[in-house]
């Protein structure tokens, strides 16, 4: 066989694979072994060695390499549980599947300290994003509602009417508390015919008071008094007449004078209000509960009600103020009717249903306002001070009381209506006595 190319003469003995299994050469002293290099030290086609993995614990170290081992791709092992925590980069390996997610335990499992997975919880439905109430939506709403309840007083004031209701010359000096004259007129002003016939009114001209009663706010509790239109009085420059013949005479300003040089009083404000008003505000808060002792039946008052309580609307509750026939007391039970009646229109008006609703809140303001006359020196304010002093008069907030008097011809007792005048003066209304504040205004009635 022919020489290798670049071998020497003695390699015949070779055989010619020498550039696949490697080149061995002689050295010195013709032993092969000591001639040969390390494996693949002139081959270009062998692999480079491969680090041997260490070894686990509890495994025997492996034996003398392969000198030509059969060389494979390196496997990555799949990361278990405990592992799968740990990042790609820190793992190794371009192969890595990505780790599993991590599941939920419900403590150890066994004494190895590994952790048993539990399913994950089922998906849930569809979630539905609920709307978020914005602050802002409400502001607005509560801004547009104080304005709507201050407007409306405003709306109101400027439909009521002004008259001079201050007398001139000597008064009585000022005095504590306040306390306002309400007169009911049986003005006929705003009526259709068809109403004065329903309501029993008749067509009189002019004005004349039904109603004349002193409300006093101070310290002690309110007080409801009223005064029979029949009280036999001096009236100044008149001589000694009904009380209600000073309206007459002088309307508001003649009466406030009259009030006051009888009782001593100061009356510091002034208010009056009309039929239709007085119906107007009763049907307004929705009718209010009387309970007449007996059964009344007047056509002069368009009245015909049952005994025991009850409630009636506005037509009802007029006729029920106005009534006198029917009670031997005659103006006496009708002041009784008339302090019951304003007592209830309070307790309905301070009901917070009122000021929640807004139909009931407009319709009050406004028919207080259509048939509302006060004095030029009582202002908006005043004003309402006195329609919540009426809301407080109702025998367990407030009294109610009649001036008092000696017998049914309408004399008032000296003693005791002196006595009744000087605790208002001072402003004492809490020593007012029952023996004083009665109903009827006589001493055993």
């Amino acid at each position: 066989m022919a020489d290798r190319p670049g071998g020497n003469s003695d390699s015949a003995e070779e055989p010619g694979y020498d550039w696949l299994y490697g080149t061995r050469r002689r050295g010195v002293g013709g032993s092969p072994e000591a001639a040969r290099g390390p494996a693949g030290a002139d081959d270009p086609t062998q692999v480079q060695p491969v680090q041997p993995r260490p070894a686990r614990a509890g495994q025997q170290r492996p034996g003398p390499r392969d000198p030509e081992p059969t060389q494979m791709l390196p496997t990555v092992p799949r990361p278990d549980a405990a592992s799968s925590s740990r990042s790609a980069g820190r793992s190794g390996g371009p192969y890595e599947t990505p780790p599993p997610a991590r599941s939920r335990s419900t403590g150890s499992s066994g004494g190895s300290g590994g952790r048993r997975p539990v399913a994950p919880p089922p998906p849930s439905g569809p979630s539905r994003s609920r709307p978020r109430f914005r602050v802002g939506w409400l502001k607005y709403v509560l801004v547009l509602w104080l304005a709507f309840l201050v407007a409306v007083p405003l709306l109101a004031w400027s439909k009521i009417d002004k008259v001079d209701a201050t007398p001139s010359g000597e008064r009585p000096s000022s005095q504590p508390g306040t306390t306002y004259l309400l007169v009911g007129s049986d003005s006929r002003e705003g009526l259709t015919r068809k109403q004065q016939l329903a309501y029993g009114v008749g067509r009189a001209e002019g004005r004349r008071t039904d109603t004349i009663m002193l409300l006093h706010t101070g310290s002690g509790p309110n007080m409801l008094m009223s005064i029979p239109r029949d009280s036999i009085v001096p009236v100044p420059g008149h001589g000694t007449t009904k009380i209600n013949a000073a309206f007459a005479y002088g309307g508001p300003k003649l009466l406030v004078e009259t009030v006051e040089q009888n009782t001593g009083i100061r009356v510091d404000d002034y208010v009056e209000i009309g039929f239709a008003g007085f119906i107007g505000v009763v049907d307004a808060v929705g009718g209010v509960r009387i309970c007449p002792k007996q059964a009344m039946k007047d056509k002069l008052a368009s009245l015909d009600i049952k005994k025991g309580c009850q409630e009636v609307q506005g037509t009802e509750a007029l006729g029920y103020a106005r009534s006198r026939h029917t009670s031997g007391l005659g103006d006496i039970a009708r002041a009784q009717h008339q302090r019951e009646v304003v007592s209830a229109v309070g307790a309905k008006a301070a009901s917070p249903w009122t000021v929640l609703n807004p139909v009931r809140y407009y319709r009050l303001a406004m028919a207080g306002a259509q048939s509302l006359r006060v004095g030029k020196d009582t202002g908006m304010i005043a004003t309402m001070r006195f329609a919540w002093a009426m809301t407080r008069v109702d025998g367990k907030n407030g009294l109610t009381c009649g001036v008092p008097i000696s017998d049914l011809a309408v004399h008032w007792d000296p003693e005791r209506s002196r006595r009744m005048f000087k605790l208002i003066q001072e402003d004492r209304t809490a020593d007012i006595s029952r023996s004083l504040c009665r109903q009827s205004g006589l001493r055993n009635q």
